[in-house]
């Protein structure tokens, strides 16, 4: 029995119940920002204890089948105990590692939604196509996961792909999943402009951002200033003819480097002015939190021994090298046969492990 990790639990349980008075307090209830947080950490402590449940029945019936072999005669009785106990042994420590990983602090904006922005980075216009696959892979990772992926603003390569493109990823745990994805993706390939048949290596980077609430910055809306312009259509009877493009300017001090800065976000998603308003803000919002909380990021980072979410989006975290059809991710030296099957969004794999890694440094952190 794991005297140290039944006490660690006890203190979970105390606080589940508090916080379960809490949530029915009206006062409580009246600060939307104080409950909002208190039902989501009761909801996680919820899940620990469920956990801490099944673990204490385990032990109980384990000391039980010990006590049988100890004091029964019935050839029977103790070939069932004995069962049992063999069972529940081997059970145990899975049990008590899941317990473990549940006692760790979770990042909180891991349940949050994400924005994802991608950038053509060296190599010209093979860059721009190559940042046009990755946004096809994490559409179709994203279709999986039964995520709804929305395009904001996007500005085409000449030849193809995207200069850049910007979306919102919507669902339940998306940034704590995505996030593992920013930072420099290379592909090696033979572009199709070139004549001579050689292998050419170009980049574009990623950059996943936790989506910001309301309540997580403070924004004065008095102060932005908006422009409407017409959004750009195919032609002919898709021409867009009213001003449904919004450009919002938004002058803040960054409290990193206390210097004020301006602000510039498009948003020409949709054909209504105030969807686009909406979607606008929300990116004011994301890019705001974001800066705020580098220094947050920035603290993780050289705590952990590697590089798998640190936020770091000047890191080489992956190759795409398609005369071998290998993908490599460098954070953990894997590399996978499969091209084909990532670049239609088969990221499960990676992305498993890259936890599995991230988690196992976080349990030896943590002294648990």
């Amino acid at each position: 029995m794991d005297n140290s990790l039944l006490e660690k639990l006890e203190t979970f349980y105390i606080r589940f119940k508090e916080i379960g008075q809490l949530i029915t307090d009206p006062e409580v209830i009246q600060d939307m920002k104080r409950y909002v947080r208190l039902t989501k950490e009761y909801k996680d402590l919820e899940e620990i204890t469920a956990a801490g449940d099944r673990y204490k029945a385990a032990l109980r019936a384990l000391e039980e089948s010990r006590e049988i072999l100890a004091t029964e005669d019935d050839r029977e009785l103790r070939e069932m105990a004995e069962e049992e106990a063999e069972k529940l042994e081997e059970q145990l420590p899975q049990m008590e590692q899941d317990i473990k990983m549940l006692l760790i602090p979770a990042d909180p904006e891991d349940s949050k939604n994400a924005i994802l922005e991608i950038r053509g980075g060296t190599g010209g216009d093979e860059a721009c196509l190559f940042a046009g696959d990755l946004f096809r892979m994490y559409t179709k990772f994203c279709e999986k996961k039964g995520w709804r992926i929305e395009v904001s603003s996007f500005t085409e390569g000449a030849s193809g792909g995207y200069k850049e493109i910007i979306a919102s990823v919507s669902g339940t745990g998306v940034y704590g999943i995505m996030k593992y994805e920013s930072g420099v993706h290379r592909v090696q390939r033979v572009p199709e402009t070139e004549t001579q048949g050689r292998v050419h290596t170009s980049a574009a980077t990623v950059a996943v951002l936790p989506e910001a609430e309301e309540f997580d910055v403070q924004i004065n809306e008095g102060e932005i200033k908006w422009d409407t312009f017409r959004s750009s259509g195919a032609g002919g009877q898709n021409v867009n003819k009213v001003e449904s493009g919004v450009r919002l300017r938004y002058m803040w001090k960054n409290p990193n480097t206390g210097v004020a800065e301006e602000i510039l976000i498009e948003c020409t998603e949709t054909r209504d002015q105030p969807k686009n308003k909406e979607r606008a803000l929300a990116r004011l919002r994301s890019f705001i939190y974001d800066k705020e909380h580098q220094k947050y990021l920035d603290d993780i980072s050289s705590r952990r021994r590697t590089m798998v979410s640190t936020g770091d989006r000047s890191a080489k975290i992956r190759t795409y090298n398609y005369p071998q059809g290998r993908v490599t991710d460098h954070r953990i030296n894997l590399t996978l046969y499969n091209l084909q099957a990532v670049l239609d969004g088969e990221l499960d794999e990676i992305i498993e492990k890259l936890q599995i890694e991230e988690n196992t440094e976080r349990l030896k952190a943590s002294g648990l």
